[in-house]
């Protein structure tokens, strides 16, 4: 069986948001899925090694922004790209913080919940986080389209951290050509129209915000 099957299905893009031991955190995942409506359940895939899967386990609770096709690939590779032990993601990033200490994402989302963990399931590589919303957004009117994984994959170029779980390495092309990628966050930049070379010295990542100057040059 072709691996790849799996990305026909359908995703949405959230910001998981936890208590940190030092400061709040927030990660990007495609994972949250609603279990049931009585009881009213979600389940939410998390990697071991992200530092969100460590918090949500330490304290128990975590909140679920629900990104729209208006939130800035800035804030999604502020939150997706980088590790919140090494470093605060937030920092540059529109949030409010709960009294519960998780914070809520406020860069153009739909809507938010907090969610308590009822139960958990461990698998190879990632834990399964089952979570009863207790509280969340009373209002969603005039509200923006929610992101899919799929706008972010085809529309913004966004690329899948390798932690993620619908990660895949990404095939070479079978005729190489000179191409520029970010080296914080993967994306490849791709405009047969402007050359790399000739974008303006300003120009940044639209995906984590990063320079231009970080960029490899690879043929």
């Amino acid at each position: 069986m072709n691996d790849k099957i799996l990305t026909t299905l359908s995703y949405g893009m959230f910001a998981i948001g936890v208590k940190g031991d030092n400061a709040p955190n927030a990660c990007i995942v495609n994972s949250v899925m609603q279990i049931s409506s009585l009881p009213m359940t979600i389940a939410v895939s998390i990697n071991h090694r992200n530092y969100t899967n460590e918090c949500i386990k330490k304290y128990g609770e975590f909140t679920v922004s629900v990104l729209s096709e208006s939130t800035s690939g800035t804030a999604i590779g502020a939150l997706g790209y980088t590790s919140g032990r090494e470093t605060n993601k937030l920092a540059n990033v529109r949030y409010k913080l709960l009294k519960e200490g998780a914070p809520v994402i406020q860069e153009n989302v739909v809507c938010w919940f907090l969610c308590k963990v009822v139960n958990m399931v461990e698998t190879v590589t990632h834990t399964v986080f089952i979570a009863e919303p207790i509280a969340g957004s009373e209002s969603l009117e005039n509200k923006p389209r929610p992101m899919t994984y799929n706008y972010f994959r085809e529309v913004i170029n966004g690329k899948s951290p390798c932690y993620a779980p619908t990660y895949y390495p990404e095939e070479e092309p079978s005729d190489p050509s000179e191409r520029f990628t970010c080296s914080i966050c993967g994306y490849e930049y791709s405009n047969d129209l402007i050359p790399f070379e000739e974008l303006p010295e300003d120009w940044t990542c639209p995906i984590c915000g990063a320079p231009k100057d970080v960029f490899r040059k690879e043929t």
